[in-house]
């Protein structure tokens, strides 16, 4: 389980191959993703923006932007956790995945970027 610590903000990624709903004959392996974010700080803060970069096989990188997650902005207060779920097809059986979130430090309006560890996204077939 990759886990990465900044700004005293905790990420933690888990990584499934979603083979039911792949086409690795059209080139699409979907894996989701179960995203963990715990507050460890002091302060209150919001997730403003995501921003992934996807990387295949074939060394071919996939920027993705946008605001919050999966439509949300969540606020976390000290000690609260906010999790999600979402996916990501990618053309090869093998790639990884890391990114980072903008946040806004709400006692001060401070904003500060915190890292979202690499994982992988391997297919089953690959695993052997």
């Amino acid at each position: 389980m990759p886990t990465q610590i900044t700004h005293r903000i905790r990420v933690t990624v888990i990584s499934n191959y979603e083979a039911e709903i792949s086409l690795p004959n059209k080139d699409k392996y979907v894996h989701s993703y179960h995203v963990t974010i715990e507050n460890q700080g002091f302060h209150k803060v919001q997730l403003l923006r995501r921003h992934w970069i996807i990387t295949d096989a074939n060394n071919v990188v996939r920027e993705v932007k946008g605001e919050g997650v999966i439509g949300l902005q969540p606020i976390l207060n000290p000690e609260e956790i906010h999790q999600y779920q979402s996916w990501s097809p990618v053309p090869t059986p093998i790639g990884k995945m890391k990114g980072s979130y903008l946040m806004k430090n709400l006692e001060d309006d401070s904003l500060f970027e915190v890292e979202v560890p690499e994982f992988s996204l391997v297919a089953d077939f690959k695993l052997n």
